[in-house]
């Protein structure tokens, strides 16, 4: 049995001065999946971003972090997936999603860029929009003109928990994505539990 997702690509922009950014919400995920994992990150030059492998029953599934700032991100997957020959179907992308509010995690197979200029340039180099994605809420400033402040800007902190806490979701649903398949894991990480 092979992995239905063989890459995991987290988008955000390098360095310090953007690391607690809502932008960076898929560093955030990639991140905690490899330090769960206790798998440790590699530059590599030849993927213009670093990578962590996490071996598994089924095969290497990789993780990607981008150096090349969001809007070229998609050098980096496109690199990475024809060194391991890995399909469009089987890349899932991490991003930070302002159509969502934060605390809200989507799965998405296919489908357009929304704006995002980090999908929007996936898009262009893997030559298809059918790839999947992790839509991780962020919320919206209300405002057109206010959200590139606020994609760079830090969450609050009751938006960090709540952040915090669908990546763990996130998380948990990927095991079921790599364990059970697609429609599982959206059906686990979709439901909305009920109040007691």
């Amino acid at each position: 049995m092979s992995l239905p997702v063989r890459l995991i690509a987290g988008l955000g922009n390098p360095g310090p001065g953007y690391a607690a950014t809502r932008h960076n919400a898929g560093f955030w995920f990639v991140d905690a999946l490899a330090a769960h994992a206790a798998s440790s990150w590699k530059a590599e030059r030849r993927f213009s971003g670093e990578t962590s492998r996490l071996p598994t029953a089924a095969g290497d599934l990789w993780l990607l972090k981008p150096d090349t700032f969001m809007n070229r991100s998609g050098q980096a997957v496109r690199a990475v997936c024809d060194f391991y020959k890995i399909a469009a179907s089987e890349v899932l992308v991490v991003h930070d999603d302002l159509d969502l509010p934060a605390g809200t995690v989507r799965l998405k197979r296919g489908g357009g860029h929304g704006g995002h200029n980090g999908l929007r340039d996936i898009h262009r180099h893997l030559g298809t929009p059918d790839y999947c994605r992790l839509r991780v809420g962020i919320g919206h400033p209300g405002q057109q003109q206010e959200v590139l402040n606020y994609v760079l800007g830090k969450p609050t902190a009751e938006e960090s928990r709540a952040i915090g806490d669908a990546l763990v979701r996130a998380a948990e649903a990927l095991d079921t994505l790599l364990s059970s398949g697609w429609e599982r894991a959206c059906t686990q990480l979709h439901t909305v539990p009920t109040q007691a």
